[in-house]
């Protein structure tokens, strides 16, 4: 017998409406069907996303140990604060109770001056730059609705983030003009702290560098002689006597042993000797330390940037570059007034000004010698008047130029502050 096409194809075709019949039969019921389709759907929404890409993937992955590095770091910062109210009192410890001595009793007249007044003014600066940058708020978005323009949301607080915002992971809110959190501060150093905290660095880059600077020739005596002392330490503290020693009377009787001599030193000369080391030891390898860290920030506030902002700017740059054209940070207002406007700075009389002024009141003033004491006198109190002096090189608690939700955009041709 052959197979007969036809009969195949038939015989297949009852096979199949036999399946569709048993299938209809057991179909579940639309609303359990619903169901399990809104369930699927939100399943994939936990994984699925048109914009994965590594970076989040990487994200993804790594988020329970950047959350284990915020909240070690949030802890610590406590500690971290101690430790350098620990390590400057001790300096200042050092200073205080052996340096100033030593200082007053072998040094001129002039050069005492010099050491306690500069020493000091460091001091203070250090000391008020420090506290205002740990106490003071580096500057939060509004919580409320208001009418301030953000350029987009935040993915953790769901709230509006104007320019320049970025949101902080160990405080766990958006921070003003963000530019890094420091555990050294236990605060974030944003908007309203930057000055100071940069402030800070300067001036104890300064303090370190002049300790280490005056303190060289201290630190090389006082190596040499804990050499010494080794020396003298390593010699035995007593020779054996016997034989005709003994006949002879070299020692009184009962004693077998020649002691050495008491070693010409005490306790008190070595502290004092492993003090100066410690300081200049510390404050050789922090001034390092800061030193770049201050250079580094200097560079960047001459180009009106902060530290996240030079890696969002870099990106930019490259970004814009593949395209053919290139692009120019918005918040770069020329060096200069970069540097005024961190300061805050307002120069509110010019020198050259005061001149004009008095030439014209005073046409005498190259031949009256009393009209030129005036003149220098008043050139004096402008320059100490100035706030490149009274808001830079003294305590200053002015706040920066802005709220930190608005900016000008854009390099200008005119100074934003006035010169």
């Amino acid at each position: 017998m052959r197979w007969c096409p036809s009969s195949v194809l038939h015989l297949l075709r009852c096979v199949r409406l036999q399946s569709c019949s048993r299938r209809g039969k057991n179909k579940l019921p639309l609303w359990i069907r619903e169901i399990w389709a809104y369930l699927s759907l939100v399943l994939q929404s936990l994984y699925f996303n048109s914009l994965t890409d590594s970076d989040v993937v990487f994200d993804s992955v790594f988020e329970p140990v950047f959350w284990t590095v915020d909240y070690v770091t949030r802890w610590f910062g406590t500690v971290f604060v101690c430790l350098v109210v620990i390590l400057t009192s001790s300096i200042l410890a050092i200073a205080y109770l052996i340096l100033l001595p030593l200082i007053l009793t072998t040094y001129s007249p002039a050069w005492i001056a010099w050491h306690v007044c500069y020493g000091h003014w460091n001091l203070v600066m250090i000391v008020f730059n420090y506290y205002k940058a740990t106490k003071t708020s580096p500057g939060y978005p509004p919580t409320e609705k208001n009418d301030s323009p953000f350029v987009a949301v935040c993915k953790k607080c769901i709230m509006p983030k104007p320019a320049r915002t970025h949101h902080c992971g160990i405080c766990n809110r958006c921070i003003l003009k963000m530019d890094h959190h420091c555990p050294w501060l236990n605060n974030c150093v944003g908007h309203f702290n930057h000055r100071y905290f940069f402030s800070f660095c300067l001036f104890m880059t300064l303090g370190c560098a002049y300790c280490s600077i005056s303190g060289r020739n201290l630190f090389l005596d006082a190596y040499s002689a804990i050499e010494r002392f080794k020396h003298l330490d390593m010699d035995k503290p007593g020779v054996p006597v016997t034989g005709m020693g003994l006949l002879i009377g070299l020692l009184p009787p009962g004693q077998t042993n020649y002691q050495t001599p008491a070693p010409p030193y005490t306790f008190k000369d070595k502290m004092i000797h492993k003090s100066i080391i410690y300081m200049w030891v510390l404050t050789s390898t922090a001034g390092v330390a800061l030193g770049a860290l201050t250079l580094w920030h200097a560079v960047l506030i001459s180009r009106g940037e902060t530290s996240i902002e030079r890696h969002i700017n870099s990106k930019e740059t490259k970004r814009m570059a593949k395209r053919g054209r290139v692009y120019r940070n918005p918040f770069n207002y020329g060096r200069l007034n970069n540097w005024k406007v961190f300061f805050g700075v307002e120069k509110r009389r010019c020198v050259s000004d005061v001149y004009n002024d008095y030439l014209l009141r005073c046409p005498c003033i190259k031949y009256d010698t009393c009209c030129l004491v005036t003149l220098v006198t008043c050139f004096a109190l402008s320059f100490v008047s100035s706030h490149w002096v009274t808001r830079v090189l003294l305590p200053s608690g002015h706040a920066p130029p802005g709220d930190g939700l608005t900016w000008d955009v854009f390099p200008v041709k005119k100074d934003l502050i006035p010169v």
